[in-house]
């Protein structure tokens, strides 16, 4: 019991990096001129680069302490790339932030995506950005476009550092056919309670089963932790979301899901019950995830059998492994009839 109260009030700690690194560029920039006075004040390594993609020599004598480090590294760049990538099926585009985590969670897909990077990089040319997403949101007039924040990155951690997502919102909140999309594993959503949002940003969080957070996602904030921050920025106004992800199957997987649903149900004021969303993903690998994964988490639990899944063809011809057919169908409708027996209001947006 005293264990379990000390967990509780022990609070996650922002992310403070150990190195930092600057394109000279980004210095020219206000936001840059920012981050660099912060890790002054930090007293941080600070060394330049001449490309945010370039970052090697890591300290550390095996590719697994190099690994570690780069995770804790921070690289200020400029985005030159503005051609927003598809986003399906939470919106029509992923619009960039940042990219790269904090976080440890073994299953994630970024592990493989970002390969040899897997560094923070932040970007401080946003007016760039939105400029680039104020074109995407005309050629789609008069339909509305959706833009996800954080297909790359877990942009609340760094809300800190760069204060970027605050002027996202604030930008799509004067763009009548704009929408913002984000989710988040961290509590630290001071900075955005007060932003003028005008109900037009979706805040989400990413919650799972106890087994999963315990197991998979070092380095994030703890489950109370969000759902107390959920609250928050619910009475703030936000529409609120949850994405239960990676929905992973193991023994007591009902147990864990069905007391996950209670315990969002008893936390949530009646503000975030107005227009509440779900969004369903279960686990999923490719062979090539499986073999950075086993590399990087030499001790995860994480079940990555190929002859317990079923293949499944993605685009440009690549496929992954998720749960055979009827596995999946347990899991969607037995959390499914969860979600509607507490939140009979709440819309599924999609199960994958």
């Amino acid at each position: 019991m005293a264990t379990e109260q000390m967990t509780r009030t022990r609070s996650t700690a922002l992310f403070v990096p150990e190195l930092v690194y600057f394109e000279p560029d980004a210095l020219l920039y206000p936001k840059g001129k920012r981050i660099l006075e912060w890790a002054q004040n930090k007293g941080l390594p600070i060394h330049m680069t001449t490309s945010h993609n370039r970052i090697t020599n890591f300290p550390g004598e095996t590719e697994l302490e190099k690994y570690r480090i780069a995770k804790r590294t921070l690289v200020v760049g400029i985005r030159k790339t503005l051609k927003f990538d598809t986003s399906k099926p939470s919106a029509e585009y992923a619009m960039p932030i940042a990219t790269g985590c904090m976080g440890h969670c073994h299953y994630c897909y970024l592990q493989t995506t970002l390969g040899s990077k897997p560094y923070v990089r932040v970007y401080v040319n946003t007016d760039d950005i939105l400029k680039a997403a104020k074109q995407y949101i005309e050629e789609r007039a008069p339909e509305i476009t959706r833009f996800e924040a954080a297909c790359t990155s877990d942009p609340v951690g760094l809300e800190h550092i760069t204060g970027s997502l605050k002027e996202y919102i604030e930008f799509m909140a004067k763009e009548p056919l704009g929408r913002l999309r984000f989710v988040t594993k961290y509590h630290h959503v001071e900075p955005l309670l007060d932003a003028k949002h005008n109900k037009h940003t979706r805040f989400r969080f990413s919650v799972n089963a106890d087994y999963v957070i315990k197991n998979f996602e070092p380095a994030t904030s703890a489950f109370h932790e969000r759902i107390e921050a959920a609250g928050k920025v619910a009475r703030a106004g936000y529409p609120l979301g949850f994405i239960i992800a990676p929905i992973i199957w193991h023994d007591g997987w009902e147990k864990g899901y069905e007391e996950l649903i209670v315990k969002l149900h008893d936390a949530l004021p009646p503000e975030a019950l107005d227009d509440l969303t779900f969004e369903l993903i279960q686990h999923r690998f490719t062979k090539t995830a499986k073999n950075v994964i086993e590399r990087r988490y030499p001790k995860s639990k994480l079940e990555m059998d190929e002859a317990k899944r079923k293949y499944k063809w993605g685009r440009y011809g690549r496929g992954k492994y998720v749960y055979p057919d009827e596995q999946a169908t347990a899991l969607r409708e037995f959390i499914t009839e969860q979600i509607f027996d507490k939140f009979p209001n709440a819309k599924i947006e999609y199960f994958t």
